[in-house]
C-alpha cells in the first residue's frame, strides 16, 4: 500500500516521502495514529502544493534573516553571566544562550542551528562566533561579561 509520510518515522522514512508498506501496517498503525495518509492521485497533488508553498516560505525566511544579518556583521552583543572568582562561568555559554541574546538584543530570530561555535564558551572576555544562513555568513563579537 502507498502512503504519504506526514511525519518523521523511524525505519520507514521522512515527512512528505511516498512510501509503499504492508497494508497491514499502513492501516493499524500509520493511518490511525496520524502518521500518513493513502497516497491518492489528490493526495500526491495537495503534498506537491504544500511542498512548493513551504519552500517558498523557507526561501522567504531566509532571504529577510540574511538582510537582517548584513546589520549584525562586525557587531557585538553582551551576555551576562555569573562568574567564579577565577573568571570561569558556572555554566557554560551555548548556541541557544547566544539565540536568546540575539533576540532580546537586537530583536533577530536567528535559529541556535545557524550559529557556529567550535566549543561551548567558558570564560570571561570577547569570543568571535559566526552566524551562517544558507550561504552567507558574518562574524561578530560576543562580549562575555561577568553580573553578581
Amino acid at each position: 500500500m502507498k502512503i504519504i509520510l506526514l511525519h518523521d518515522v523511524p525505519k520507514v522514512g521522512k515527512k512528505y516521502e511516498i512510501k509503499e508498506v504492508s497494508p497491514g501496517f499502513a492501516e493499524n498503525l500509520l493511518i490511525p495514529k496520524g502518521f500518513s495518509v493513502p497516497a491518492t492521485p489528490e493526495a500526491v497533488k495537495r503534498l506537491k502544493e504544500r511542498k512548493k508553498r513551504e519552500e517558498d516560505e523557507k526561501a522567504v525566511r531566509e532571504e529577510l534573516l540574511k538582510n537582517s544579518l548584513k546589520s549584525l556583521d562586525g557587531g557585538t552583543i553582551e551576555l551576562k553571566t555569573r562568574v567564579s572568582d577565577k573568571g570561569h562561568l558556572f555554566s557554560s555559554v551555548h548556541k541557544e544562550d547566544i539565540a536568546k541574546t540575539l533576540f532580546e538584543q537586537k530583536h533577530l530570530e536567528i535559529p541556535a542551528e545557524s550559529i557556529v561555535l567550535d566549543r561551548n564558551i567558558k570564560e570571561v572576555g570577547e569570543h568571535k562566533i559566526t552566524v551562517r544562513v544558507g550561504e552567507s555568513q558574518v562574524s561578530l563579537t560576543l562580549k562575555v561579561t561577568a553580573s553578581r
